[in-house]
């Protein structure tokens, strides 16, 4: 007799990933919204942060995010006066977007906070395990880390 469907897939990493993957969001999204920031947001202000000054386009491509999507988060994140967007010294015809200090302080909270949601995510695993289980994820998911 054929083993039941539950037990079956349930065995799968993939499965296992795909649910342990989607608690961390859960963790993450709550730990964000805490901070009154959406995950797309968050990912976006760090792109920010790190490539600044930034073109809008690269920016898309750099978070994966189609270029409609993008503009409305930036619109979000200068209404709340977390970036700005300038012509772009290099190509007028482009906005390059900056984090403010005010963008730079949330971020810095948020990334604190989505810390502590891993934190969590991981409780149940020694440091030792911890390193390891990182280790593991780098490799299978076809990142450099």
């Amino acid at each position: 007799m054929d083993e039941a469907p539950l037990p079956a897939i349930r065995s799968l990493p993939s499965w296992l990933l795909g649910r342990a993957a989607a608690r961390g969001r859960a963790l993450v999204a709550d730990a964000l919204a805490a901070e009154g920031l959406k995950m797309w947001h968050y990912v976006v202000l760090s792109a920010v942060r790190d490539l600044a000054p930034v073109a809008q386009a690269d920016l898309g491509r750099a978070v994966s995010l189609d270029p409609k999507d993008v503009v409305g988060i930036l619109n979000d994140l200068q209404s709340a006066g977390l970036v700005d967007r300038t012509p772009d010294p290099r190509d007028r015809r482009k906005n390059a977007v900056t984090l403010t200090g005010e963008g730079g302080l949330l971020l810095a909270r948020c990334e604190e906070a989505a810390r502590g949601a891993n934190d969590r995510l991981l409780a149940p695993l020694s440091a030792a395990e911890r390193d390891q289980f990182m280790g593991l994820l780098i490799r299978i998911s076809g990142t450099d880390g």
